[in-house]
């Protein structure tokens, strides 16, 4: 039985990077042997194991064969006779497809040394086809590393499997969870760029390629505006919806688009209102009523922290400084006025003035946070 540390760890340590997971393949091995050695089965559909003791995952060696459409549709052999080779064969770029010995020796069957020389994000087998993740997968790395690029080959190969259908068989929330990492990358335009060049982004999320089609370049570098601040996933979605809505249609093509990928809920809620609000916050003067009725309409005495998060959002859609804004200070300010208003004895006061009127407490105190906003100099 021989251990192999394999994938991302790899390659990380030999760009320099920090090494954060790190997964091994186990050539030459049953999973009653693992058992027996005190590792723990966790997989479902093929043998992995975490270690007794550094709970990192160990994986047997496995081959597997395309049976059906769409990423599950696999089936998988894990028996002592495969080879290290044939595992690393498998997998999807070359640079993900190399391993190390336990004393550090570099197993590198497919070139992946060179790829990452050239800079270079290339398909390792024409199997690269059989699973649509790894068009995900491959334009995520593009948001990752930004100096890479993908080869030729394969930006055909992705072609391909969107024209074959391929894509159409992902779940939504297997998509989602692929997009959304590269959101969070270092400059995720260059996942939605990937996405776009192969046809994929159009079968995914066909409003946002129709939108990038139109808008180009000021869409994508407001998005990496707010990924360089180091801004929240929900903001950086909300970036990039939000321009999409001009209308109540397009907003309405907002929620279609979410609801189709099956995004959570803190998101879908930012970007829908950050689409139905960017144009009143980012407006220019209103009234303390309007104010009022503009944060009533966001929760945002409830939920202030999304309030600010769309707030951000706007202000990378005008791309200016989220925290130097005049515009933005005043509606934070605003909030913050509101919030100050005790409700309690205001409420027991109408309740002793006005028995039996419950209507007049929500009233009384609406108007207090009126009143406080407007005593904020400058804040609507």
């Amino acid at each position: 039985m021989q251990c192999f540390l394999v994938g991302g760890a790899v390659r990380d340590r030999l760009l320099g990077l920090p090494v954060k997971d790190r997964d091994f393949v186990v050539v030459g091995a049953t999973p009653e042997e693992m058992l027996v050695q005190g590792f723990v089965p966790v997989g479902r559909d093929f043998p992995v194991f975490l270690h007794p003791q550094t709970h990192e995952e160990y994986a047997l060696a496995r081959t597997e064969r395309k049976t059906a459409p769409g990423y599950k549709g696999f089936a998988f052999h894990a028996q002592k006779d495969v080879t290290l080779e044939q595992d690393l064969a498998r997998r999807d770029l070359t640079i993900n497809a190399m391993a190390e010995t336990e004393d550090g020796r570099l197993f590198d069957p497919f070139n992946g040394q060179f790829d990452l020389r050239q800079r270079l994000l290339r398909h390792v087998s024409p199997a690269f086809q059989e699973d649509p993740v790894r068009i995900l997968r491959a334009a995520r790395f593009c948001a990752r590393f930004t100096e890479f690029s993908i080869a030729p080959a394969t930006v055909q190969l992705m072609r391909m499997m969107v024209d074959g259908g391929e894509v159409d068989a992902l779940v939504p929330e297997r998509v989602w969870q692929e997009f959304s990492r590269g959101l969070m990358e270092i400059q995720p335009s260059r996942m939605l760029e990937a996405l776009q060049t192969c046809g994929a982004l159009a079968r995914l999320l066909p409003v946002l390629a129709q939108h990038l089609a139109e808008s180009g370049g000021r869409m994508l570098r407001r998005l990496d505006a707010a990924a360089y601040a180091g801004a929240a996933l929900p903001i950086r979605l909300a970036v990039l919806l939000a321009p999409i809505a001009t209308t109540s249609v397009d907003i309405t093509a907002i929620e279609v688009a979410c609801a189709g990928l099956k995004i959570p809920g803190d998101c879908r809620d930012l970007a829908i209102m950050t689409a139905r609000e960017r144009n009143v916050v980012q407006g220019g003067s209103v009234s303390a009523q309007q104010a009022m009725a503009l944060m009533e309409r966001c929760d945002a005495l409830r939920k202030p922290a999304r309030f600010h998060q769309m707030l951000d959002a706007c202000a990378f859609l005008d791309e200016v400084d989220p925290m130097a804004s005049s515009l933005l200070i005043a509606w934070r300010c605003a909030l913050e006025a509101a919030l100050t208003v005790n409700a309690g004895p205001i409420a027991t006061q109408i309740q002793q003035e006005y028995p039996g009127q419950p209507m007049r407490i929500n009233a009384a105190i609406r108007s207090a946070r009126v009143a406080a906003i407007t005593s904020i100099n400058g804040a609507t």
